[in-house]
């Protein structure tokens, strides 16, 4: 497995990472937990290195999942979480809002510590930047949590230019982590810049654009309980059969380097910077091998100029989120 380092920050992760949103959380039917501990270790196994999770994933249940799995690993692996949700640990309950007050922050840490069943969390997220609480005063705080050893990097996901700058200047940011494929590209507008200027890493969520990239959903998948899929507009049946035309880029690429359109989407993303890691997520290991691989796939010059040159004449159709969701990113 390749490695790469997030940035300046001295935090070197396997340049394939495991999103675990999914092991039980948001996409289907929760598989059967032990499979997915199983999943996880084998990860390892493989020799990926970073695995993300977040205290909203079912809420809570995501971070007990992978905190079992990795407990007999937890020297050789990175693992990142994340605040910023109005949750209440005693009931599980959420608003649905947002809150990173500094008071918010510290419980979250605590819970994300024993759930995780960990020492310190190694990289620790705002998951959205909360427009109630200055993030000089969220940046100190998780500041205080680094100078008691409770958290060795702060990350911000989502966040815009701005904002990571002002985060930056009372601590040092690691990673930015906000989605990013070939049909969300966004983020080159002024996150990249930012993160190059200031030696920040970046971590791609949904780099296969949240499984469409793999070429195996079109117009006619349909998506179960538990699936938020099914309520984004990109993924409606319509959007998802003009949207085509991407996929297929990707599997005439990879005719050529013998390769899936999954790998060849990853190898771009690789491609564009030294201190990218992309997370993509699965529940297959089969899936997770096929991930991992993609680190072997290296694209000439002139395969990513035709790429860029190519997608550059499709539209992207669907918004990534329904409108309220949207309004969360890049403040």
């Amino acid at each position: 497995m390749q490695m790469r380092e997030l940035g300046d920050s001295g935090l070197t992760v396997s340049a394939m990472g495991l999103g675990c949103m999914g092991l039980n959380y948001h996409r289907g039917p929760a598989p059967e937990r032990n499979e997915m501990i199983a999943l996880v270790r084998a990860a390892v196994e493989r020799g990926v290195t970073f695995f993300d999770t977040a205290e909203v994933y079912g809420p809570f249940t995501n971070e007990e999942l992978v905190g079992e799995a990795l407990e007999p690993f937890r020297k050789d692996v990175v693992i990142a979480t994340k605040f910023g949700h109005d949750l209440d640990p005693a009931s599980s309950q959420t608003s649905g809002g947002l809150d990173s007050r500094p008071e918010r922050i510290r419980q979250a840490a605590e819970g994300s510590l024993k759930r995780l069943r960990v020492d310190a969390i190694d990289l620790l997220y705002q998951h959205r930047v909360d427009p109630n609480v200055p993030i000089e005063d969220v940046a100190g705080a998780v500041k205080d949590l680094i100078a008691q050893g409770k958290v060795r990097h702060f990350g911000l996901s989502e966040a815009g230019a701005s904002t990571i700058r002002r985060a930056h200047a009372i601590q040092t940011v690691a990673a930015i982590q906000s989605e990013y494929s070939l049909w969300w590209r966004q983020p080159e507008a002024d996150v990249l810049p930012v993160c190059e200027e200031l030696g920040i890493g970046f971590v791609p969520f949904s780099p296969l654009g949240r499984g469409f990239l793999t070429g195996q959903i079109d117009e006619s998948t349909s998506f179960g309980g538990n699936d938020n899929r099914a309520g984004l507009p990109r993924f409606t049946p319509e959007a998802r059969k003009a949207n085509r035309p991407v996929v297929d880029l990707l599997a005439e690429i990879g005719v050529r380097k013998r390769a899936t359109p999954a790998q060849v989407a990853l190898a771009w993303l690789l491609a564009q910077r030294p201190w990218i890691v992309p997370i993509p997520g699965t529940t297959k290991l089969g899936r997770l091998d096929e991930n991992i691989a993609a680190t072997s796939v290296a694209l000439t010059p002139d395969e990513l100029r035709h790429i860029d040159a190519s997608v550059a004449r499709i539209t992207i159709t669907g918004d990534r989120y329904l409108q309220a969701e949207a309004a969360r990113t890049q403040r």
